[in-house]
């Protein structure tokens, strides 16, 4: 048996799995689509956004690419929010990034890779907005973990600047974006302190944000060190 063989031998065992949990399943997954959530977030193999959730297929509309950036100029990630928003009337955008992004760290360490340079020139952006608070983190570790926080909390931003979810909040659709982040380390994902809904001021959640990162990064400066 090759290595892809496998992939079909494992398809087939989990397809039995959930047939003897709910004889129903896949009868009802063809009937419709209708998740309450839009997940973007990043390629990497280690975080399987159904899984980490704790949702079945059908439960979760999900995008992902290399460290869960979301630019106005990428059609793929507009299409994905414009039927998630206004098709199947999801209610909450989430963006989640994960500690320990090989992108985020490429870009930080302005790294060559090829063609996907061009990519993360995105978290460069982010990088220059946020120097004067990625500068306090003399650990390069810690400055990694905090560029990845900040980068969701930009990509929420950008996520709420788009013409589908304005347009929501101008029809009234009852629309929340937020961001999160992943440990890969324990599987625990945390809160970074931006949900922006109908009505809300985007530059007084986006300052709370960046805020709450500031607390988050000054804990880990004076955070004793092990050893």
């Amino acid at each position: 048996m090759n290595a892809t063989d496998q992939l079909f031998a494992n398809n087939r065992a989990w397809a039995r799995a959930i047939q003897e949990r709910d004889p129903e399943f896949f009868q009802k997954l063809t009937r419709q689509q209708s998740p309450p959530y839009l997940w973007i977030g990043c390629a990497d193999s280690r975080v399987p956004a159904n899984e980490i959730v704790g949702l079945l297929p059908g439960e979760l509309f999900v995008h992902r690419n290399v460290a869960n950036v979301v630019v106005h100029t990428d059609l793929n990630c507009l299409s994905v929010i414009q039927y998630a928003v206004d098709v199947l009337k999801v209610g909450d955008v989430i963006v989640c990034g994960h500690y320990g992004c090989g992108g985020v760290l490429a870009a930080m360490q302005s790294r060559r890779l090829g063609l996907i340079d061009n990519w993360l020139r995105h978290i460069q952006d982010v990088m220059r907005r946020h120097e004067g608070l990625l500068a306090v983190m003399a650990d390069e570790a810690a400055r990694a973990r905090l560029l990845c926080e900040l980068n969701v909390v930009d990509q929420v931003i950008n996520v709420c600047q788009t013409t589908m979810v304005q347009g929501a909040w101008e029809r009234g659709q009852p629309l929340v974006v937020h961001g999160w982040i992943y440990d890969i380390a324990d599987g625990l994902l945390h809160d970074l302190s931006i949900g922006v809904g109908p009505g809300d001021s985007l530059d007084a959640c986006y300052r709370r944000a960046l805020d709450a990162a500031a607390v988050r990064a000054t804990a880990a400066l004076s955070a004793p060190r092990a050893g």
